[in-house]
């Protein structure tokens, strides 16, 4: 979904350094791999395209924290009865 995000922590030596992949459309998604020593975190379409991907080693991979979008609460959703000011 649009606004999905995953923040990627990454050892540089003497630092860290802290790199971002968010999915910037609607009907995009981002998804993670660790796959032989890589961590690949890329951003996808509905059709299952990569649009980009972000290739990282593990062993420096000190954080790796996903995001996903918060859900709305639509308040036609929680039940259309009211209780306020009934009389039995």
């Amino acid at each position: 979904m649009k606004g999905d995000r995953v923040e990627i922590v990454v050892d540089a030596g003497d630092t860290t350094r802290t790199y971002e992949v968010v999915a910037s459309r609607a009907g995009r998604r981002v998804e993670t791999a660790v796959r032989r020593g890589v961590v690949e975190v890329s951003e996808v379409t509905r059709t299952g395209v990569v649009v980009r991907t972000a290739r990282f080693m593990a062993s420096r991979v000190l954080a790796l924290v996903e995001q996903p979008v918060p859900l709305r609460e639509d308040p036609q959703s929680q039940g259309g009865l009211s209780t306020q000011g009934s009389t039995p």
